[in-house]
């Protein structure tokens, strides 16, 4: 995804999970995007039968197996079903969860089981590790999953050293599904600013940007076309969203979440300057449109400059889907 400036931000567990390849919330699903992999057809199998988990939903679960579990396939098994929504293929869900390696036992991370510990994953493998994906596709709100994650749905032979993961470890997540994320902003509409780019929304919420006629203005511009109710996004925050980016120089699309990877997760401090002012202050629910100058964006294009963004003039129509 060309929004941020590096691919993988400082070490933190949750955006290496969310972004690898990468609460406020609602039951709107009705458009989602094509996971290069069919996150649905994951079986059970006798290593994810294995697995203990006792205690009650919603809080951190007791979890006990043997070590050295290991699987060629990722399995998952469902401790507890629920009786909400489904996930869909591309679709996004607020979730809490514990990490182990399966390998050695280990518990490696554990979060969102506490008071306002919010993280979400999208169930599409362009968007988060082929396990997680793998962990919520087609899964319903309300339950708990055991899943026994193949190292090719992980962290393949090169393992993951830092989070003391060697080549070839299997991993075991715990999830439970609390929600269904928004796959598109679900505010009030505002009233179009004059001199700004248009947007039309196709059914499934897809917006197209229609170019005023003149030149790129210098300043960043900003305008609120959907106004949510959710929470504010605070300076540095880690954010779910839909996107579309458009250069002002010829009008075409040079990256989207549309379509591709669906509701994508990043942390404000990984993208252009120009793209964080436009998302910081607003809130969850809420879409923006935003023309960013390059010297917000990826500078003035020059000998130095390898971006093929350096010298352009972006806008981009952000849906604000969640904060983690």
């Amino acid at each position: 995804m060309r929004l941020k400036t590096t691919l993988i931000p400082a070490l933190s567990v949750l955006v290496l999970l969310a972004g690898c390849s990468a609460a406020t919330t609602s039951t709107d699903a009705d458009s989602t995007a094509a996971p290069s992999t069919d996150v649905c057809a994951v079986e059970s199998g006798t290593a994810s039968d294995s697995v203990t988990v006792t205690g009650d939903l919603g809080a951190e679960p007791t979890v006990t197996f043997d070590a050295g579990l290991s699987v060629d396939t990722t399995e998952r098994t469902t401790v507890i079903e629920g009786t909400g929504d489904e996930v869909p293929a591309g679709g996004a869900a607020a979730v809490a969860y514990t990490l182990y390696n399966g390998t050695t036992g280990e518990k490696i991370d554990s979060y969102g089981w506490a008071d306002g510990e919010n993280v979400s994953f999208t169930a599409s493998t362009a968007a988060v590790l082929a396990g997680i994906a793998k962990t919520i596709g087609c899964e319903t709100v309300g339950s708990r999953i055991v899943s026994v994650v193949a190292p090719d749905d992980a962290f393949g032979d090169s393992g993951y050293e830092d989070l003391g993961i060697a080549g070839g470890d299997s991993l075991v997540f715990v999830m439970d599904i609390t929600a269904l994320i928004p796959s598109r902003a679900d505010g009030a509409d505002q009233p179009a600013v004059a001199g700004m780019p248009t947007v039309a929304l196709a059914d499934d919420g897809t917006p197209t940007v229609t170019l005023p006629g003149g030149d790129a203005p210098t300043d960043l511009q900003l305008a609120v076309l959907k106004k949510g109710s959710g929470a504010t996004v605070a300076e540095g925050a880690s954010v779910i969203v839909q996107y579309v980016g458009v250069k002002w120089s010829t009008g075409e699309v040079f990256d989207q979440s549309w379509g591709t990877a669906g509701p994508t997760a990043f942390s404000l401090t990984d993208v252009v300057p120009g793209f964080s002012q436009a998302v910081v202050g607003q809130t969850v629910g809420s879409q923006v449109l935003a023309v960013i100058p390059p010297s917000l964006g990826y500078g003035e294009a020059g000998a130095d400059t390898t971006s093929e963004l350096a010298g352009e003039t972006l806008v981009f129509v952000v849906d604000i889907l969640a904060i983690n």
